[in-house]
């Protein structure tokens, strides 16, 4: 017999949960692009097998895609289960699978879909949470299957991973930053390092995009990061935005663009609007701030390569010699930083600083002490603007 109900968390209910398994069912290529932070990866189908059943669907019928859909899932329903089972520390179980799932099909697409309804359900410690794109077939199908092995503590997510998009998506939209001060300096200065101690200090005062983006926001930005997508970008940035004071707020001087990414315009908003402080260091620590970040991986030489080469182009005409390559294979590389931040980044930033109004004017040598002046200097002044609207510039 078919479960007559299954239970469902709302898509806001995700965040409640402590110490959940949450399973993404969706194919690979769906995942690739966002989904649940620590979610799980278990598709039910593969990128091949789901791009059959969505052609089925628009070009034949509803039943000639099920019925695609019923042959692939019954293929590969052992290591299915199995992965799932290992997910949510239990045992895979010992029936025969595919005689099951063709019991649980056979009344068809129409009864199937009938049958799996949803009734609310609370969060609870320890819950296996399944999700797909829209909380249809592939979550209810899943979320029934298991509950016929027994399984328990099983809940799928009403409106799957689009109703838990659309929310966020309202939510950065809807945002209001608090009184906000954009930290910004030629590159080098240490600004994330300063970022990290003001958030040690007053936890929930700083948004570090670069880190939500897992992009430094330049040419050599994605050297030893994993750039995130627009979509990934977005929930994280919007998972956090809960988590920030309501008082003052310190952020990162940004283009509209981070890597290739986009800032969305409320915190582009807060970003442009926001009280300029100039973080300062002399060159030789900016030098060490950089080899530090950028060659403290064992394949960052080689993702550098490249990105020097681009540079070198962008600086040709100019007589130097050795090329930027050059330099980084003889291992000249404090040579090499110093002719980037001299010739390369330091132009650019006085350029795109022209006429910008600063508050204030701080040495970044020791990022601590840096973080706490700061710090000092925003509680100083908190009664002389009013919080910032979130109107775009």
């Amino acid at each position: 017999m078919i479960p007559a109900e299954l239970p469902a968390l709302a898509p806001a209910q995700l965040e409640a949960l402590v110490d959940a398994h949450v399973v993404d069912l969706r194919a690979p290529v769906e995942f690739a692009q966002d989904h649940w932070p620590g979610a799980s990866n278990v598709p039910l189908f593969d990128d091949a097998q789901r791009a059959l059943v969505g052609t089925l669907y628009r070009q034949a019928s509803p039943d000639a895609a099920f019925d695609a859909a019923r042959g692939a899932v019954r293929a590969r329903v052992r290591p299915f289960v199995a992965a799932l089972a290992a997910c949510g520390g239990r045992s895979a179980p010992a029936l025969e699978l595919e005689s099951l799932v063709d019991e649980f099909t056979a009344p068809g697409l129409s009864a199937l879909s009938e049958a799996l309804v949803t009734t609310p359900a609370a969060a609870r410690d320890g819950m296996l949470v399944l999700y797909c794109q829209r909380g249809g077939m592939r979550s209810r199908s899943t979320a029934a299957l298991l509950g016929r092995l027994g399984w328990e503590r099983v809940a799928l997510v009403e409106g799957g991973y689009k109703a838990w998009r659309l929310g966020l998506v309202e939510r950065l939209a809807a945002w209001r930053a608090p009184r906000t001060f954009v930290l910004r300096g030629l590159t080098g200065v240490g600004k994330t390092l300063v970022l990290r101690e003001l958030e040690r200090l007053a936890p929930g005062s700083t948004l570090d995009l670069e880190d939500l983006a897992q992009h430094r926001s330049s040419v050599l930005g994605m050297v030893g990061r994993t750039p995130r997508t627009q979509k990934q970008f977005e929930t994280e940035l919007a998972l956090r935005l809960p988590h920030l004071r309501a008082d003052l707020l310190f952020i990162e001087g940004e283009s509209r663009k981070v890597g290739n990414v986009i800032v969305p315009p409320s915190v582009w908003g807060a970003l442009a609007g926001g009280e300029n402080l100039e973080l300062a260091a002399p060159l030789e620590r900016r030098v060490d701030v950089l080899l530090e970040d950028y060659l403290a991986g064992p394949n960052h030489r080689t993702q550098l390569e490249p990105q020097l080469a681009f540079l070198d182009e962008r600086l040709r005409g100019r007589g130097f010699a050795p090329s930027l390559v050059e330099l980084l294979r003889q291992g000249r590389e404090r040579e090499l930083v110093a002719r980037l931040l001299e010739h390369y980044y330091d132009p650019l930033y006085r350029h795109s600083e022209q006429g910008r109004a600063l508050q204030l004017r701080v040495d970044a040598g020791d990022p601590r002490a840096a973080a706490q002046r700061l710090l000092d200097f925003a509680r100083a002044s908190s009664g002389a603007a009013a919080p910032y609207a979130g109107r775009s510039p």
